[in-house]
């Protein structure tokens, strides 16, 4: 047997023993369940690797605090810097600084240096011109604006597919200041070169403009007896969670102009007793919602969902979560893993709420295990558009009272806005926090 059968051998075997038991306005396009959806499309063959072991590759950025920007990237040559030069000039670099390196082994697979490497302080709205290493080719990238309007787009389960080139270049095409991934990154699932050539898909965007992303069940890869989970995650997209006080990279919060962003993990631990739900809690007591009148909160396994795929599976970190959300006065949430496009109205405890977050489904990035196409009947009173389509979000918060949000349908290669409605703050609607008992309990946290 070859190396490559004996490795594919290994990766079949290691995949089922570590894998889990099965467990308000549409203004375009037609009937959203009764739509005739395109044909799959196969898996993207890209190089993983560039053509001189001394230039950067799979170059993303995200968000490292206030003001402040984490540049990541791979080399393949262990003795490069880890150096980010950068100025608001092409080719002028006033300021530099240094970061870290980190390395990890995956069975047979050895990676490249990772880099991670924080500049700042930055002034907002501006254009950064950016070199990584100390040589290779200048990149570019806008910060945040302070104030609003700020614009996020927003998808999930992305993957490596022709249908997720076409949700790239449909993202690309929008005028956004941040990009938001609830989970289900590269689809890599043991197979590490596929974080790389992941990198190189999504390195045209991810540099230039902050990718805030959070784990999915395709991020964890654990192996019995070998490796716990999220190993290539964690060292790949590192994400703000020092500077959030959180113990974990696989939850964290940061902001954006007025907008608190809570991006929460479903794969850790999250009930009473959990180090997440006491990093939530203390998290949630901090929130000064005259300077954040908006609250986000995104993770990967939806909490309202009424496709037959992975139904229920968030019932338990919803039952331990969610009073202190609602407390909180959580405006919007944003899942993925279900991969169709649901948006529902505002709920709590099961049923309608019109104190309670609008919940949106997104897990339709263009993943290549394909659409989940079966919806219950008849469609639950809180649901309100659901469509088994690939395609992406555009969240754009206008100002501290309103924003609107958008969901933009793949219709073979064009970008078909399927869904839009506008939504209002909670407390521009009258939902009074200081009154809900659980509130209380928020503002007792350390």
């Amino acid at each position: 047997m070859g190396l490559t059968a004996t490795w594919a051998a290994i990766l079949l075997f290691l995949f089922f023993l570590s894998s889990p038991p099965p467990s308000s306005t549409v203004i375009a396009g037609g009937s959203g369940e009764d739509y005739v959806r395109p044909l799959p499309r196969k898996t993207l063959s890209l190089p993983s690797r560039p053509k001189r072991s001394s230039d950067p590759q799979q170059v993303h950025i995200s968000l490292a605090g206030t003001q402040h920007m984490r540049i990541t990237w791979v080399s393949d040559d262990e003795f490069s810097r880890s150096i980010v030069e950068y100025g608001t000039s092409p080719g002028e670099y006033t300021s530099s600084y240094q970061g870290e390196s980190e390395f990890y082994q995956y069975l047979l697979y050895s990676s490249g240096k990772i880099h991670h490497v924080v500049i700042g302080p930055l002034e907002s709205n501006t254009i950064y011109f950016y070199r990584c290493g100390g040589q290779g080719p200048e990149f570019q990238f806008k910060t945040p604006p302070s104030e609003f309007p700020v614009t996020f787009s927003v998808v999930g389960d992305l993957g490596q597919t022709g249908w997720t080139k076409s949700t790239l270049d449909h993202i690309s095409q929008c005028k956004y200041d941040v990009h938001l991934l609830p989970g289900d990154l590269s689809y890599a699932d043991y197979q590490q070169h596929l974080w790389d050539s992941f990198g190189a898909l999504v390195q045209p965007l991810a540099s230039t403009r902050p990718w805030m992303v959070t784990e999915g069940n395709h991020e964890k890869e654990s192996i019995v007896f070998f490796k716990s989970g999220f190993e290539a995650y964690n060292a790949r997209w590192k994400m703000p969670y020092e500077e959030s006080g959180s113990p974990s990279n696989l939850y964290y919060s940061f902001e954006v102009a007025g907008v608190h962003i809570i991006m929460l993990g479903s794969y850790t631990d999250y009930d009473e007793n959990s180090d997440q739900y006491a990093w939530l809690k203390t998290d949630l007591g901090r929130l000064d919602r005259e300077r954040t009148p908006w609250l986000l909160v995104l993770l990967h396994v939806p909490w309202y969902n009424s496709n037959w795929a992975h139904q229920g599976e968030g019932k338990s970190m919803m039952a331990a979560m969610e009073p202190l959300l609602y407390a909180a006065g959580v405006d919007i949430f944003i899942a993925g893993h279900v991969h169709a496009y649901e948006r529902t109205d505002r709920v709590y405890n099961g049923g309608l709420d019109p104190c309670g977050p609008l919940h949106i489904t997104i897990g339709d990035g263009g993943n290549r295990e394909g659409l989940a196409h079966r919806f219950y009947h008849p469609k639950p009173e809180w649901s309100v558009v659901r469509e088994a389509s690939f395609g992406h979000g555009e969240l754009k918060i206008v100002n501290s009272t309103h924003a609107i949000w958008s969901w933009h349908r793949n219709d073979d290669d064009e970008s078909v806005k399927s869904d839009e409605v506008w939504i209002n703050t909670l407390a521009s609607i009258g939902c009074i926090l200081e009154n809900r008992p659980e509130y209380r309990t928020i503002q007792m946290s350390p």
